[in-house]
This record gives C-alpha cells, structure tokens and sequence, in this order.
C-alpha cells in the first residue's frame, strides 16, 4: 500500500502515483470517507465521484468506488469533471463528493478533493485528519458488518448540461457582448468545460490545447506561473482578443490576461468580481484572503460592503463566509468563491463575471482594471529555510515598533507597505508577499526582507 503519511495534506489528499498513491491506498481511503460521512451525516446514502483527466484516475477513482461501496453507500460516478463541476453535483444532488485530481501538480501525481453535502470543505482539522488516522488504524469489524449486509450500487449520471447553466445564471446573459476570448486550457478539465459553458453565450471563443491530456504535453497546467502564460500572450496579441483566460489543472482557478497580452493579478480579480458583486448586492460582505492587495478592502469599502480577511485556503474562507453570509470571496492565488455556488470556488463563474464588467464597459480590460492598479505588489516569494518558525520570530523581532498581527504566519504593516510571511504547510518553506506605494520601493522593501530571512536562515 501507498504513503499514507504522505498523502494527507492540510486540504485533500495528494501524492505520486503509485509511490505514495496507489489502488490499494485509494480503496482504503473510500472507506475512511464512507467512515466519515456515516459519523457526519446520518442517513446519507450516495456519494458523488468524478475525476480529471490524469491517466491514473480511472484506475484510483474505482478503487475508490469500491471502498465506498463495500460499506453499504452508493456511488453517483459522474466521470470526467473540473473540480468546480464536482461541487456542483454535490450542491446539487445534496451528497457528499470526491474528484480526483492533483490540480496543477506535474502529471505523475495525483490525488482526492473531497467534501460534505453541500460542498462543505474537509480539511485536515475537519475530516481528512481523522480518515488519516482511520486508514492507519485498518478495517475493523463494522466494517465486515457492513460488507456482510449490503453492497453499494454505482449510477452514471451526465451534469455537464446542468453545470453549465448553473454557471451561466450568475451573469445576465441578454447584456453579454461580442467579445474575443481566447482561454488557454493547459490539457486540463476546463477543456471539457469552458466549451460547454460558453456554448450558449456571445462570445468568439478560442480554447488552447483543448485537449484533454494528463500528461500536459504543452505546458504545465499551473497559471501561478508566468513561463506558463507565454503561450496565452502571444495569442491574445496576435488575435486581437479582449481577453484571455487561463485555467488550471482541475479548472477551478482561473488568471486573466488583457488585451496587451498582459497577466492581471488575483488580487485585481477579486476586486473587480467584488465591485460586481457589491452592485448587485449593496451593502453585502465580503471576504479576502491576507495576501491580497490593499486595493481589495479599498475597493469593498467604497463599494459600501463589509470587509473580512481571513487565513489563506479554501477551508477557512468557505467557514468565514458561512459564518459571515458572506456573498463572496477571493483569493490572490486565483480562487473565487460565491455563496450562491454552495461556497465553493468556480473560475468559470469568475470568468463570465469579468466578462459581463467588461461587456457593461465598453472599453478594454486593462481600462476596466485601471482605477484597481494603486500599488506595487512583489508576487509570491518561496524562500527555502531549516526552521521556518524560528526565521518568522527573528523577523518579527526586527519589525517589533511595527503593527503586525499572526492571523496566518506574519503580517507587519510599517508605514505605507506592509508583507506577510507564512509557512508552507507542506515544504520547509516561508512565502513572502509584500505591497508597496511604487516598484522601486516594493523591490526595497523586498530586498530588505529577504536579507533578514536569509540571515535568520
């Protein structure tokens, strides 16, 4: 059997195949689940599976299949999926879910996003950490009870129509102009989706490397990365398209580029998506993930919203929005997420939101984006250290006279810029993002940060 160890991170479960994640691993993991869904929802009798497009998902997500159907629930297989989709069909049908999927991982990995009825997130604090432990532990004899008294059925339902208009109805359709779009779907799931969704709307539609191939025979299926948007660029420039999209593996994030081929960050996403939001919705909450920019508060404010920033991941933004009845919520790291989705992310809905903006517009995305574009902002920076707490204290140390707050690692604010530095969960890493009036005082800033991360290292 595989890793088991190794495969449980903070927010699903992810691994090489088959070194740390193997069939005999997956099928342990679908009983946990089955375990876990029992305990937390008493009566449930389905789960919903789906997979990408990864070529070892056949083969896992029925192992899966069968460790769930062994413990007497049924399975709804919905095949081929984006991870958004998967969410749909759990808000929909009301059952807990899985998909398999690495995300943008490199094509030899894989692994399982899984949630509660409703899309409710699992993490490693609210399920994942207690199925670990579950697959450590092995079968016992409820299991074999329940074996012994039923076997769970497989049903194969198509949602792929019921998901596109889902996605459709977040935007007024009638207002959508004759845009050119040109989406880069790296090989990944969103070559099965964006053509479904878009299917029905105005727009002149390009998909790249439409194709749906797990061994990403074009470029790596991760938007983060900018060597990754070159392809996307130099389309939407020779084209003369409005927009370009581009979306990851499992298609539930996606990163723009304007009509000079330019790449628009997450955090001026999420505050054009939150000034739509805020119009039809006045008054409503809005939440935001600590790396993003200043301008997302600003521009929440001025939209006569309610502001709240939270940890960064998908668990803690889903729970605040809950507790909050929050409308929306946005990451810098391309996820974005809406209370009439079941909380979940959707790119896709991202997507067509920016785009009727830009439609009601009537200029160009990068004039759409202007009055967002306040400050200079660093990226994300990984810096490699032996004992990353110990570099976060001597940092903080040295900005002692400084506001500064430990919501997620370490966020200073210090007179016009401010940073955050936080651990990786999985890598001895620090992630550094910091914000500032202008380029030449980020780099300055940046670079007096790093001297002290590396000293401490």
């Amino acid at each position: 059997m595989g890793d088991v160890a190794a495969v449980f991170k903070a927010y699903d479960v992810r691994g090489l195949v088959p070194e740390e994640l193997d069939a005999g691993l997956t099928r342990s993991i679908g009983g946990a689940f089955a375990r876990l869904v029992r305990s937390e929802e008493p009566g449930t009798t389905s789960v919903v599976v789906a997979r990408d497009m990864r070529p070892s998902g056949g083969e896992l997500s029925a192992a899966f299949t069968d460790g769930i159907t062994a413990l007497g629930l049924d399975v709804v297989d919905i095949g081929l999926a984006s991870t958004d989709m998967l969410y749909f069909a759990s808000g929909h049908l009301g059952t807990p879910g899985a998909v398999f999927t690495a995300s943008h991982n490199p094509a030899g990995y894989n692994g399982i996003k899984m949630c509660l009825s409703g899309a409710r997130p699992i993490g490693i604090d609210t399920g994942l950490g207690a199925m670990r432990d579950d697959v450590l532990a092995g079968p016992g004899d409820s299991d074999v009870a329940a074996d012994a008294a039923r076997t769970g059925t497989v049903t194969t339902v198509d949602l792929l129509d019921g998901f596109a208009d889902h996605v459709r109805s977040f935007v007024d359709v009638p207002a959508l102009r004759p845009l050119r779009v040109v989406a880069d779907t790296a090989n990944g799931m969103g070559g099965l989706v964006v053509p479904a969704v878009f299917d029905a709307l105005p727009f002149d539609l390009e998909v790249l490397f439409a194709e749906l191939d797990g061994t990403f025979p074009n470029h790596p299926a991760d938007p983060m990365q900018p060597e990754n948007l070159v392809d996307l660029r130099e389309r939407v420039l020779a084209t003369g398209a409005d927009v370009g999209l581009a979306f990851d593996g499992d298609a539930d994030r996606v990163f723009l580029v304007d009509e000079r081929g330019q790449s628009v960050s997450g955090t001026l996403t999420t505050a054009l998506v939150a000034r739509s939001v805020l119009r039809r919705e006045p008054g409503a909450t809005i939440v935001h993930n600590l790396i993003c920019g200043s301008v997302v508060p600003e521009v929440i404010a001025e939209g006569g919203g309610h502001a709240v920033r939270t940890r960064v991941g998908h668990s803690f933004i889903k729970a605040v929005m809950a507790r909050e009845g929050a409308a929306f919520g946005g990451e810098h790291s391309g996820h974005y997420y809406f209370r009439d989705n079941w909380r979940a992310d959707s790119g896709l809905i991202a997507a067509l939101t920016v785009l009727e903006e830009l439609s009601a517009s009537g200029g160009t995305l990068s004039e759409l984006l202007e009055p967002f574009d306040r400050y200079a902002t660093s990226g994300e920076i990984n810096a490699r250290v032996e004992d990353p707490a110990a570099v976060i204290e001597r940092v903080a140390q040295h900005y002692a006279g400084s506001p500064q707050d430990r919501l997620d690692g370490l966020t200073v604010e210090s007179g016009g810029w401010w940073f955050n530095l936080r651990p990786s969960n999985t890598e001895p890493l620090l992630r550094l993002n910091l914000e500032a009036a202008d380029a030449g005082s980020c780099a300055a800033r940046v670079a007096e940060v790093r001297t002290l991360i590396d000293g401490a290292g």
